[in-house]
């Protein structure tokens, strides 16, 4: 093949053909400490004290603690009795985004 290039590619990168698309991506702006997030978010919320394990959750606030940043978390676990929401302020440690 004439000049190196391999049937049905066309030579550009994907980058050179979204940047002559006319679409722009915005990186979605990404908080640079915990209490930087003003909107809840997807976590993993990490052994929580009333159900050892890893859970999802929703984070809610956060706010500074004697101990450190805390987050306020909602989150689902599942017991012999069924599934169970709970709220919680939790270590900041304990949470992980998704």
């Amino acid at each position: 093949m004439a000049g190196g290039m391999y049937r049905g590619r066309s030579g550009r990168s994907l980058a050179d053909r979204a940047a002559d698309s006319g679409v722009r991506a915005e990186p979605e702006p990404r908080p640079t400490a915990p209490h930087d997030v003003t909107e809840g978010r997807h976590c993993w919320v990490h052994d929580p004290p009333d159900a050892a394990g890893t859970w999802p959750g929703l984070l809610v606030e956060w706010r500074r603690g004697e101990a450190g940043w805390q987050g306020r978390v909602v989150y689902t676990v599942v017991g012999a009795t069924g599934s169970r929401l709970v709220e919680a302020w939790l270590p900041a440690v304990r949470l992980e985004p998704r």
